[in-house]
């Protein structure tokens, strides 16, 4: 364990032109989750972060927003125009100026990368007693990649970005992982140095390595066990192959942990969720955010669990359920096309098929919430207009609106007082068949 601080810088700037959309690329989300938040969360779930710096641009008002709204040990900094990624490290050197510890540099769109690679790293960068690190990983096919340059003697003297490699350079299987730890108080002039005479007429990031070399700083490479980490999204193809890697190791896990999932081609789970032993998901189950359920429950198939789910022991969730931020104690059951959201249910409680907790007011937009109290069921089609609570051993008939709380062990019953007339159907069918004039 190391004793230097460590700060993180985030490219997040781009606008992502492939993407082909009005939302900034790093916004564009995995299970709800927007990509820059996998990033994030790697850095501080490393526990070395302190502080991360999120260089923005396109849409920058957007990007800041997110930032301000889930952390609080971020900070975006502007960089306009969009000059490279050399130019958009060199915006952080203001709030950075007497730092004397670690800079890690990562993108924000590698959802992939894991926390325990980020700390990995920081300790290889921290035990060689390195000026500059940079994560590389071997391909067999490196297109797009900057290549790892090293000498006749195998020392790593530069990165070359692919559109100015030569063909010799184009063969080297070694990559950039676009990832850098840098001894900020020896390396951080270098973005004092910077030239743009290259293809693109940008300050490329990868010209550090020269600098250092040129100036005898220690200069390592880390290289990456697990070459899917640095997977880097640039289009709408590629989010959707992150998201199956991403759901195939949450998954994996799951399965490890005594979780029974019927079908791993149709069942999506978010990273963030987790789920006790031989509960059973079937088929063509979307779970998104964060959620815990317990064990021996049962989910779906075709339900929906939006994040913010508690979800205890012994539950049935049915086909065709949708449940948001809720809570579900033991030995309860929601029963299909029904949707819970914004309510807390207790034990041994049963939703009748089709019961729906109206949690939202369109006009105000107030979402309220129903809570819904040990032993209490709802009929079919049921509807509870929040804020509402349904009290112990309480029963809702089918059919009903609910708008007031109901007393403990009461039936509440709103529907209308059936009619019947007298061979309705019989003369319907005579007046169609010409039976009556």
């Amino acid at each position: 364990m190391h004793d230097k601080k460590v700060k993180s810088i985030i490219l997040a700037a781009g606008k992502g032109t492939r993407m082909k959309s009005a939302l900034p690329k790093v916004l564009h989300s995995i299970f709800d989750k927007p990509l820059l938040g996998y990033v994030i969360d790697a850095l501080d779930n490393s526990g070395y972060i302190s502080e991360n710096f999120v260089i923005v641009g396109h849409e920058a008002q957007k990007v800041e927003d997110f930032v301000k709204s889930n952390y609080s040990n971020a900070k975006c900094i502007l960089q306009s125009p969009q000059l490279g990624t050399g130019d958009a490290v060199s915006k952080a050197l203001p709030y950075l100026t007497d730092f004397d510890g670690y800079v890690v540099v990562v993108c924000g769109d590698t959802p992939l990368i894991q926390a325990d690679t980020i700390k990995s790293f920081v300790d290889f960068h921290d035990i060689n007693d390195a000026d500059l690190t940079v994560m590389s990983a071997v391909f067999d096919n490196p297109k797009n990649y900057g290549r790892i340059v090293r000498d006749k003697n195998n020392k790593f003297i530069a990165i070359v970005e692919e559109k100015d490699a030569t063909p010799n350079q184009k063969a080297i299987k070694e990559v950039n992982a676009g990832i850098y730890c840098i001894n900020w108080k020896t390396v951080s002039e270098a973005f004092n140095n910077l030239k743009n005479n290259n293809a693109q007429g940008e300050y490329y990031l990868t010209d550090i390595v020269k600098w250092a070399v040129e100036n005898n700083l220690k200069v390592q490479s880390y290289i990456l066990d697990n070459n899917e980490e640095i997977f880097g999204i640039n289009s709408k193809s590629q989010l959707a192959q992150a998201t199956k890697i991403l759901n195939k190791k949450s998954l994996d896990r799951l399965m490890d942990a005594g979780v029974q999932i019927t079908d791993t081609d149709t069942t999506f789970i978010s990273p963030e969720t987790t789920i006790e032993a031989d509960t059973v998901i079937l088929p063509n189950v979307y779970i998104t955010g964060k959620n815990q359920i317990g064990k021996n429950c049962k989910i779906g198939p075709f339900s929906h669990i939006r994040g913010g789910a508690v979800i205890g022991n012994n539950v049935r969730i049915g086909n065709f359920v949708e449940i948001k931020k809720s809570v579900i104690k033991d030995n309860s059951n929601v029963s299909h096309l029904s949707y819970i959201g914004d309510a807390e249910l207790g034990s041994h409680v049963n939703i009748g098929a089709g019961t729906i907790t109206a949690n939202y007011n369109p006009i105000s937009k107030v979402k309220s919430s129903t809570i819904i109290k040990d032993g209490a069921n709802t009929g079919s089609n049921s509807v509870l207009v929040a804020p509402v609570t349904v009290n112990e051993m309480a029963s809702v008939g089918a059919g009903s609106v609910i708008t007031k709380d109901v007393e403990a062990y009461s039936l509440a019953v709103t529907r209308a007082p059936l009619k019947q007339i007298t061979n309705w159907v019989k003369m319907k069918i005579e007046q169609l068949s010409g039976g009556i004039k």
